[in-house]
């Protein structure tokens, strides 16, 4: 009989960061060649920081843009495979609302390939993750862009 997995909880925080351009309200989707995903910046706390800090410090290296925090937008759940085949990883990831204030998307890290501005109704049919795609809807359904 196999071993019973091994749960492992984890917490990252991340941002829906947008901009109006030429009156058109734009969002950032960050992109990876293989496997092929798109998806929002986020990431993992460095020990002491708070889930505001982390989000915007995972933001500006994932992104290369500056940001300037606006609100929580919620947070979601899920599970995936740890490390080991015997791990079962629980994940929550907190998002906050940003409005771009400089940088650029050039400057961004190597964690994803391309990083992207989208008008808002294309960024949500590349979102390769529903529960992502919810969380910029949720910013959209409350006004707060």
């Amino acid at each position: 009989m196999p071993d019973k997995p091994q749960i492992e909880y984890a917490v990252s925080a991340g941002g829906v960061v947008y901009r109006l351009c030429g009156g058109r309200l734009e969002f950032v989707v960050c992109e990876r060649f293989q496997p092929r995903t798109w998806s929002l910046p986020k990431g993992t706390p460095d020990w002491g920081e708070t889930l505001e800090q982390t989000a915007l410090r995972e933001v500006k290296e994932e992104t290369g843009l500056d940001v300037e925090l606006k609100k929580p937008l919620g947070s979601i759940t899920y599970w995936f495979t740890g490390s080991s085949r015997n791990t079962k990883c629980h994940k929550t990831v907190h998002f906050y609302l940003m409005e771009s204030i400089g940088g650029s998307t050039a400057l961004h890290d190597i964690e994803f390939d391309q990083v992207n501005w989208y008008p808002a109704a294309e960024a949500l049919e590349l979102m390769t993750y529903p529960n992502e795609a919810h969380i910029v809807n949720k910013a959209l359904a409350e006004g707060l862009v």
